[in-house]
């Protein structure tokens, strides 16, 4: 049973993402494209580009494109940082707002979906495990990273 646990939890967000994909492809978004904006919007603006790729777990240089392609349909902006202007801040543009409305419109119709036949008891239940398990692993990657003693 536990060692099928782990594949499970690995299917999911392909599956999310994967269900995204399809119910937001009309809207002209790749999922590189999609996935940058939402984070963008969910982090806050102002932001520097470094911070951003950490986030969505990406290498600068995929994001810098990604932000490019972005800039160019005009729903995000780079600007210089006042203290440090080889670092750029990324902003949304006006145009970015009723995409993104939509973009959370269909997350959200997903995420119930996903969650049909669990109750408001079982899905705090089911974060209070998930939670568990990321500190647990978590603190595997802390020792793991730990340089060996002498």
């Amino acid at each position: 049973m536990a060692s099928s646990i782990g594949f499970r939890l690995a299917r999911l967000p392909h599956l999310w993402r994967s269900i995204l994909d399809r119910r937001l492809a009309p809207l002209g978004l790749t999922q590189t494209r999609w996935v940058t904006l939402y984070h963008i919007w969910r982090l806050g603006e102002g932001h520097p580009q470094c911070d951003l790729a950490r986030v969505i777990g990406v290498e600068a240089p995929s994001l810098v494109r990604t932000l490019g392609q972005l800039e160019e349909q005009g729903l995000v902006e780079r600007r210089a940082c006042d203290s440090d202007r080889r670092s750029k801040r990324i902003y949304l543009t006006p145009a970015a707002m009723p995409l993104l409305e939509k973009i959370d419109a269909v997350a959200t119709q997903v995420r119930e979906e996903f969650f049909v036949g669990l109750g408001e008891r079982e899905l705090e239940q089911l974060n209070e495990w998930l939670s568990i398990i990321e500190s647990n692993g978590l603190a595997i990657q802390a020792r793991e990273q730990e340089p060996p003693t002498a």
